[in-house]
């Protein structure tokens, strides 16, 4: 089974994620996507897989997003898109890929409904 993790080690829930996969015997290909950023494809492939639109999938949280003042803006998808490919730590995670099916692992237990 191929499994792909788009993963943060400094993110506590994307290491437990990773912990939770290989306790279950699953070693995924890891993407740590802030030294190997995503592309503009890959990420929208991850957003249709997911069924979210960017608004949606941007982390709210982030410095970024308020220093880009996005939480005013009302921009249109592709834009935004561009945005978190240049600010990847917009992006959430972590996120799980399998059999043609995407998770964000938010509880990390979520990712074991795709395997």
């Amino acid at each position: 089974m191929s499994v792909t993790l788009i993963h943060n080690p400094n993110c506590s829930k994307s290491n437990k994620t990773l912990q939770l996969l290989r306790d279950n015997g699953v070693e995924p290909t890891i993407i740590d996507y802030l030294s190997d950023p995503l592309t503009t494809k890959q990420l929208s492939n991850i957003l249709q897989l997911l069924a979210l639109k960017p608004h949606e999938f941007i982390r709210k949280k982030e410095s970024a997003y308020h220093s880009l003042k996005l939480e005013e803006a009302s921009l249109p998808d592709e834009a935004l898109i561009q945005i978190m490919i240049a600010n990847p730590m917009l992006i959430e995670r972590p996120i799980v890929l399998s059999k043609g099916k995407a998770v964000i692992g938010r509880p990390p237990e979520l990712a074991l409904t795709i395997l």
